[in-house]
């Protein structure tokens, strides 16, 4: 039988009557002949209420306790949707991360999946073609049998590594949008729903600020070429909309020259003036940075014009700016800056697509639309791909619908 993974979100399992709308799209598709392993978040705002309860325990919490609490939520969703697809009529069994098991690094809090061994759920398909219901989220350290968790979002990578595990025909991934979109429908509402977007346009997205799917989950889709939809779980069941393929560059006949524009306010600029130019003042800034496990983004860098010092420009993420600064502030002496500046008011956006391999001056003439706007820009960095630049937050709707419209992103496919 054809094997489908599906995911299902904390929206998606918000409460007893969503699960039960959730189970009318699990039973549409053991219908249609699928073998289904389905893979659930804890219900919405559950996890949020348990780290809640973690950290007014402890501020200082022992990682290892904070998963068994937290892979909780995830347990109570999947037992509840079992119950229902059992209610229903269909063969269900959930399983725990540890059951199946899913096998993960010991980085409690934001683990990453080593092996799945996907045996026993099928052996299950093939003896009595039982619904699978895995807890997402959650994972087990083979070394000490403890549970594991894989982070924010860690649902959507449990899913996609289900389904290669699993050699599933595809895997959906049921949200609260019915795909991806060419950007952000509350900025520009004029952004359309894609069709298929290639796997390295989707990661780029991810990564550079959309949220509809978490980066390692499409990381391991690019790896192991697992067909992956984005749906929507509030559409009929009984009549859904096809949402968004995610696929190989080839399965796609036409690439536009610029697939989507995503933005991240998730950014603050630091800017180091008047360094000592000479060989290993880099290190000696971006390396007790990287010890500290600050991701350190744009870099620029500007030799000044007595040829003995230069300015270094570059971004981290705003959680990470205090501590960045303070970081700095520390080593300043033997980095030989003259004056730390910084910024949170920034904002950065990006074009991204795979048809700009082809085309020259796609960021250029950006550039000149955003300048038009009366916008300027303080950082730009491109890849084979796509290009970023660092604005002001205040012109962030302004930046993003005018490049939505100057690569024609507005009109109808």
């Amino acid at each position: 039988m054809p094997r489908l993974v599906m995911k299902f979100g904390g929206t998606s399992v918000a409460n007893v009557e969503r699960i039960r709308n959730v189970a009318r799209h699990v039973a549409r598709e053991v219908r249609a002949g699928y073998d289904v392993a389905v893979v659930v978040s804890a219900m919405s705002g559950k996890t949020n209420e348990l780290v809640a309860w973690v950290k007014e325990g402890d501020p200082l919490y022992d990682p290892v306790e904070y998963d068994a609490v937290v892979a909780s939520g995830e347990q109570v969703t999947s037992g509840l949707l079992a119950i229902v697809l059992r209610q229903m009529g269909l063969p269900a069994r959930s399983w725990q991360g540890w059951q199946v098991p899913v096998q993960t690094s010991s980085s409690h809090g934001s683990a990453r999946i080593k092996a799945i061994d996907g045996t026993g759920i099928g052996r299950r398909f093939e003896e009595a073609r039982e619904v699978a219901v895995v807890a997402g989220f959650q994972g087990v350290d083979p070394g000490t049998g403890r549970i594991t968790t894989l982070g924010r979002g860690g649902s959507d990578t449990s899913a996609v590594a289900l389904a290669a595990a699993l050699k599933a025909d595809r895997c959906d991934i049921y949200t609260d949008v019915d795909g991806v979109y060419t950007t952000d429908p509350r900025v520009v509402p004029k952004a359309r729903r894609l069709d298929r977007i290639a796997f390295e346009e989707m990661l780029e997205m991810a990564s550079l600020g959309a949220k509809v799917l978490q980066v390692r989950s499409v990381e391991l889709a690019m790896v192991h070429r697992v067909p992956t939809y984005v749906r929507s779980s509030f559409d009929d069941p009984d009549n859904p909309n096809p949402g968004t393929l995610i696929c190989d560059e080839e399965d796609i006949v036409e690439n536009p020259v610029v697939t989507g524009i995503a933005f991240s306010r998730d950014e603050a600029q630091i800017t180091l003036r008047r360094v000592r130019d000479k060989p290993g003042v880099a290190a000696a800034i971006f390396g007790p940075l990287a010890e500290a496990n600050v991701n350190v983004d744009m870099i620029i860098q500007v030799v000044s014009d007595d040829q003995a010092t230069t300015d270094i420009t570059f971004t981290v993420p705003t959680a990470d700016y205090d501590r960045s600064r303070a970081i700095l502030e520390k080593n300043r002496e033997a980095i030989g800056a003259g004056e730390i500046q910084g910024a949170t008011d920034v904002v950065k956006v990006s074009a991204i697509g795979v048809g700009m391999r082809s085309h020259a001056g796609v960021a250029s003439k950006a550039f000149a639309a955003l300048a038009e706007k009366g916008i300027n820009i303080r950082a730009i960095t491109t890849s084979e791909i796509k290009f970023s630049v660092l604005i002001d937050s205040e012109y962030t709707e302004l930046a993003v619908r005018t490049l939505h419209s100057l690569y024609g992103l507005d009109k109808a496919a």
